[in-house]
């Protein structure tokens, strides 16, 4: 899904991302006494960023997104954010979904195009609006007018594999070049379709929970298509006294059925984390 650390594969957050991040943050904190966990799919960094904000007194939402968002920076990483996989007409559109543990708030944003942190747009729709969940041109216009940057997400790497993709599957009115021909990170977007997402969860020093999933989806999926990661209960779920979970992987299969919501509520049963997790297979 992600490239792995030791290749040195390494971003720096620039000044448009570090603005994007700063809209809706909560202010810093005295850091309290307990042990703080951070776990997250995807990436070392991600849980570096997360837990270093944790330890210096941020919220725990604040240290997930922040995680995450170095991943939606990424124009390498073809799961989320720039660069991710478009859908089948050669567009990006990112899923995201935010939970704060204290005020138990969330909120989701899906089909959102041209903005390269989702996740920081849930978290403004939570503290902006009374909604839950914004979708499409309107949650475009919600951020812009919150001062989210726009930008073309797809890279030269993705919209050539798309281009590929597409003419592959136009045979018969299109000259498809070789796919063999093609450079081996293309390829590999022709040949094995992303469905990628990153999932980040952060107990801070206080004892309270922050989580956040975010994804471009399916990779070539139809335009429109949402996953699990913008729904709460499927994408993510927690609860500050009980636990927090989220999912990565083909989202249709977990919103039949909502896990990560039933691993929270077993593991509120006095279920252990792996019979919570098997238990709702």
């Amino acid at each position: 899904m992600t490239p792995s650390m030791n290749r040195r594969h390494f971003v720096t957050l620039g000044t448009a991302s570090l603005a994007a991040l700063s809209i809706g943050a909560a202010p810093i904190k005295k850091p309290g006494s307990r042990k703080p966990v951070v776990i997250a799919s995807g990436r070392e960094q991600t849980v570096q960023i997360a837990m270093d904000m944790v330890l210096k007194g941020h919220d725990p939402m604040d240290a997930a997104i922040a995680g995450v968002a170095i991943v939606e920076a990424d124009p390498n990483d073809h799961s989320v954010g720039l660069g991710g996989t478009p859908n089948e007409e050669g567009v990006v559109e990112l899923d995201a979904c935010v939970m704060h543990g204290p005020t138990h708030g969330g909120a989701g944003v899906a089909g959102l195009r041209n903005i390269v942190h989702p996740a920081a747009v849930a978290r403004c729709i939570l503290q902006r609006t009374r909604h839950v969940l914004m979708v499409g041109d309107n949650a475009l216009k919600f951020a812009r007018e919150h001062g989210f940057p726009e930008q073309d997400l797809l890279t030269e790497q993705t919209r050539n594999a798309w281009i590929a993709w597409k003419e592959s599957k136009l045979r018969g009115a299109r000259i498809p070049e070789s796919v063999a021909a093609l450079d081996p990170v293309v390829r590999d977007l022709v040949d094995r379709p992303t469905h990628g997402t990153i999932h980040c969860s952060a107990l801070d020093t206080h004892g309270n929970l922050g989580a956040v999933t975010t994804t471009s989806g399916l990779g070539y999926k139809v335009p429109g298509r949402v996953g699990d990661s913008p729904i709460l209960g499927a994408g993510l779920w927690l609860d500050n006294s009980v636990g927090s979970c989220g999912s990565v992987g083909l989202g249709e299969v977990n919103l039949l059925n909502c896990a990560s919501f039933l691993v929270v509520e077993n593991l509120r049963r006095g279920l252990k984390p792996k019979d919570a997790l098997v238990a709702t297979t």
